[in-house]
């Protein structure tokens, strides 16, 4: 395909698969039980830090851990004494268990009472085209307190050559626009032009496919060159391609 054809193509994929209906196996849905904009960014983020697996295991697990915080995540993260955090001890996705979700709890709280929110850190360490450098210092504050090793492989750090699917996925529900009920567009203050592509074995292959992405890893120099690419078909909202690859490579088997 040229340029032109291939922009057509995802276009066309992106007005198919960025719909609502998007949302009935995707963990997406969990925010979208929300209306107040702290339970929304915090259940996404919860949400997204688990979202690898299977796709009905990551929605049951992440609606457990809204079970858990008495479907208020946000007052539950802001009222919470430290025994409150003994429900947790039984939970487990995958590597995530409840001393890490302990943590990410006691994290979050700090992060409210101490750096603006979750917005306030993402966007206070933007740069001018780019998020990757927010999303390592954003580990390195998540991080500032007191916290068992093994708790750290579950925020990645792409200055550290990780592709960070999981952070960039949360920023894209984040920031880009609400207009068809599927991403929030909450955080005003951060251009959808600077977003990444969430890079998975999913979207990585299929951009392979439409020769958008030559490395064959999955990581951080990869993400670059996917979001070169796709910055040329579309620079001010080239995460919305996320999408087309996602859709082609999940539900078409492209």
């Amino acid at each position: 395909m040229t340029k032109a054809e291939l922009k057509e193509f995802l276009d066309a994929k992106v007005l198919e698969y960025n719909h609502p209906r998007f949302l009935e196996d995707d963990p997406l849905q969990i925010p979208h039980r929300f209306t107040k904009k702290e339970d929304i960014e915090i259940s996404a983020f919860l949400a997204s830090t688990i979202a690898w697996g299977n796709r009905k295991s990551i929605i049951n697990n992440a609606s457990k851990l809204m079970d858990l915080m008495d479907h208020a995540p946000h007052d539950f993260v802001m009222g919470h004494q430290p025994v409150d955090l003994d429900k947790f001890s039984h939970f487990v996705h995958r590597t995530f268990n409840g001393i890490d979700l302990g943590y990410f709890v006691t994290s979050i709280k700090n992060l409210y009472v101490n750096h603006g929110g979750l917005e306030g850190v993402f966007t206070t360490y933007q740069e001018h085209e780019t998020m990757q450098p927010a999303i390592s210092k954003f580990k390195e504050i998540f991080f500032e307190l007191p916290h068992e090793t093994r708790t750290t492989k579950h925020v990645s750090d792409p200055m550290k050559g990780s592709a960070a699917k999981r952070i960039n996925m949360f920023l894209r529900w984040m920031v880009r626009d609400n207009s068809t009920g599927v991403d929030f567009g909450l955080w005003k203050d951060i251009s959808p032009s600077k977003l990444s592509c969430p890079l998975d074995v999913h979207t990585g292959n299929v951009g392979r496919k439409l020769k958008l992405l030559k490395r064959k890893q999955s990581d951080a120099k990869s993400l670059a060159e996917l979001d070169k690419n796709l910055r040329k078909l579309d620079p001010v909202d080239p995460v919305k391609y996320d999408f087309a690859l996602f859709g082609l490579g999940v539900f078409e088997k492209f």
